[in-house]
């Protein structure tokens, strides 16, 4: 199929419905989503208490994005639950010649990475990634054509796939939220009855202070938040170190980021993460074998009642405030069912674990289908249509 390439002037109009803003009224307000995620409502703008003079009403339709943020993919249509809705003039509005091009034809074009990154360079090639981009860089944007007729049967196909895509995600997510529920369940059958001990007895802190070499390479281990594991920094000269103290970690590890264990930041050291170390704000603890299993405490700290023991172990504000006290840790009460019982429930963590792999490799599959379908269609000239 042939098409014509043709500027964004050609078929959007720069338009602006300002409204002058009364210090007695509230104005619906919308942000814009990244990476081509579309709008969302934000707290209604209060009169009295904004700043500005001037906000601009949007319909239905149009073509709207950030330029801000433009270059990370802040463009969007107008849905029509957000017809009337107000913005700053940090959010160019664009109406649509709707006889030439239809909105959710621009809409997919504008979900393609490299489409955000050649209208923020420009024609010339030149500009920083984080420089606001301004409406004539996005009208001087040439795209590819099609008729009406071809636009409308490119968008049935994205928009046939993209509700599979959906589907599927929802189904991948429905599933994973029963495991959890299941092995929570599972959980609780596990210690109901257990004796309470403190950690000191059940997993005593261990700590494996580091020698620095100032010609040496220390390579860091970082734990993510909300149970999601450990991951690796990169290396830190020996010459960097200063007066930090680093210590060890040894695979198999229960690791605690002091900082941010009121939400989840547990977990366990894997074979990779052997030998790496952490700064005094990590906190290693290894099970007594013949009492507890690194994965079954592991879990407990990622259960609600783990969860709100750690959260009271952490005294102070929010974020970094919040710090996890050595002696509360080691004073933290914890289940000990007899650890036959610990190695059922483990081996219920570990066929979890191989459903969770599957999930994300078909996860990441489905994430992959509509960029790839926009490169076939697009790159291709619509030959997909």
């Amino acid at each position: 199929m042939v098409t014509a390439k043709v500027p964004l002037s050609d078929l959007l109009s720069l338009v602006s419905d300002p409204c002058r803003v009364d210090p007695r009224g509230s104005y619906p307000n919308l942000g814009i989503y990244s990476f081509a995620r579309g709008v969302f409502g934000k707290p209604p703008i209060d009169g009295a208490q904004t700043s500005a003079n001037t906000l601009y009403r949007v319909r239905k339709g149009q073509f709207i994005y950030s330029r801000l943020f433009a270059f990370e993919g802040a463009y969007a249509i107008v849905p029509e639950e957000m017809d009337g809705v107000f913005v700053s003039n940090e959010y160019p509005t664009f109406d649509v010649d709707q006889d030439h091009l239809l909105p959710r034809y621009l809409y997919w074009l504008f979900q393609r990475r490299d489409v955000w990154r050649q209208v923020a360079v420009g024609a010339k090639g030149m500009g920083d990634r984080r420089q606001r981009v301004h409406p004539d860089k996005v009208l001087s944007y040439r795209i590819d054509l099609p008729s009406l007729g071809d636009q409308r049967r490119i968008i049935e196909k994205l928009d046939r796939v993209a509700a599979l895509v959906d589907d599927r995600r929802n189904a991948i997510e429905a599933a994973e939220r029963e495991t959890q529920a299941l092995l929570l369940k599972a959980f609780q059958r596990a210690i109901d009855g257990a004796p309470l001990r403190p950690m000191a007895e059940v997993a005593p802190l261990v700590r494996r202070p580091v020698e620095i070499d100032l010609d040496a390479a220390y390579p860091e281990l970082g734990v993510r938040s909300f149970g999601r594991g450990t991951f690796h920094k990169p290396e830190l000269p020996g010459v960097e170190v200063g007066n930090k103290k680093l210590f060890r970690i040894c695979a198999g590890d229960l690791v605690f980021n002091i900082v941010f264990a009121w939400e989840g930041a547990v977990a366990v050291a894997q074979p990779e993460d052997d030998g790496r170390v952490g700064s005094h704000r990590f906190l290693t603890c290894v099970p007594a074998p013949e009492t507890a299993t690194v994965e079954f405490l592991r879990f407990y700290f990622s259960a609600p009642e783990g969860l709100q023991k750690l959260g009271e172990a952490s005294p102070g504000g929010a974020g970094r405030n919040r710090t996890l006290g050595l002696k509360k840790l080691e004073s933290l009460q914890v289940p000990v069912p007899p650890i036959g019982r610990q190695h059922w429930f483990d081996r219920l963590q570990t066929k979890a674990h191989e459903a969770r792999t599957i999930r994300a490799n078909t996860a990441q599959d489905v994430e992959a289908l509509i960029p790839a379908m926009l490169h076939e269609i697009f790159d291709g000239g619509a030959k997909a249509a």
